[in-house]
């Protein structure tokens, strides 16, 4: 990412201050981690491999506190197939959007009430680890169940000896009406 001076400054630290940073200009990163990194992160997230992993984005000032992170998340991830065990390769680019508010409210929510629809906004850190941010995104971005190309789930049936196996047609509750309908004609 090339700087001019109206990009801002480069952040060089990974842990950011966000009371001593200027607010006149927005703060461009890079976290590239290094192989040992990732081996390690791979290993905590259940991962084959991480293959690749980079954050890259800016931290802007909003109003006189407030602190707006735009970044984009590139890796790429090697987990067994759900099905197969196979390795199955994916490739992660997603951005990265996160609003660090200091008037932040935190609600408690029944559990029935649906989630705010901002979910970006968070609580103004004293400080701010890019690295926990790069984690997170992480984690939250890998696929549950990742399959092979070609992997399908099979039948699954159990039944006791000498037991019918149960379809899924005779679990549909109208199953029975259909069929009556049929012989009426």
């Amino acid at each position: 990412m090339p700087q001019t001076p109206h990009d801002g400054a480069k952040v060089t630290s990974r842990s950011l201050r966000l009371a001593r940073l200027d607010r006149t200009h927005p703060h461009a990163f890079e976290l590239v981690p290094d192989a040992d990194t990732r081996a390690a992160l791979a290993d905590e997230l259940d991962l084959s491999a991480l293959r690749k992993l980079r954050l890259t984005g800016a931290l802007h000032p909003e109003g006189r506190a407030d602190w707006r992170l735009e970044a984009t998340l590139g890796a790429t991830v090697v987990q067994p197939c759900g099905i197969t065990l196979e390795p199955v390769t994916t490739r992660i680019d997603r951005p990265v959007a996160r609003r660090y508010i200091e008037a932040f409210q935190q609600q408690d929510l029944p559990a029935e009430q649906e989630m705010p629809e901002d979910d970006s906004l968070e609580p103004l850190p004293d400080t701010l680890h890019l690295d926990s941010v790069l984690i997170e995104e992480l984690a939250l971005s890998i696929p549950a169940f990742p399959r092979a190309e070609g992997a399908e789930m099979g039948d699954v049936g159990a039944t006791p000896p000498g037991a019918e196996p149960i379809r899924d047609e005779d679990t549909k509750p109208f199953a029975g009406l259909r069929d009556a309908l049929k012989g009426d004609d």
